[in-house]
């Protein structure tokens, strides 16, 4: 499976987006309230300069406590976050992500961000086509 069918099984959408400048504080209410675990962090809403999840902004929190709250979100951000284009492969793009241990890489085409996929999207994606092969191998079997 590639990207293209999982970004059409998903909700259509916006990335949600940050801009640099925007306190840690603001980005954590911001996760809150959409009920997402990371955000990508942009200039123009185009261009992916980083990353925040949820597991930085706690990582931080237990390293120097509530100060960093107030932060811009440029420091605590993973720079240069991993992104992949529409016809990667599902398979190739879940073994990147658990090798590199990250959940979250945007969506590139033509050098502008379309869509973001997490580890979840692929692991759904995967389920479904294993168990789409099981259904055939038991039609098979069963001489359907």
């Amino acid at each position: 499976m590639q990207v293209h069918q999982i970004l059409k099984a998903k909700p259509q959408g916006e990335v949600v987006t940050i801009t640099p400048g925007m306190t840690v504080s603001e980005a954590a209410a911001l996760l809150s309230s959409k009920r997402i675990g990371a955000v990508v962090v942009s200039a123009d809403g185009e261009v992916p300069l980083g990353i925040l999840s949820e597991r930085d902004i706690v990582r931080e929190l237990g390293r120097r406590g509530t100060g960093c709250l107030i932060e811009a979100v440029e420091t605590l951000m993973t720079s240069e976050p991993v992104t992949c284009v529409r016809g990667d492969d599902a398979l190739v793009l879940l073994q990147r992500m658990t090798e590199g241990r990250f959940r979250h890489m945007p969506v590139m085409e033509e050098g502008r961000m379309t869509g973001i996929i997490s580890i979840g999207d692929l692991v759904k994606a995967r389920l479904e086509e294993l168990a789409a092969e099981n259904d055939a191998l038991q039609g098979m079997i069963m001489g359907h």
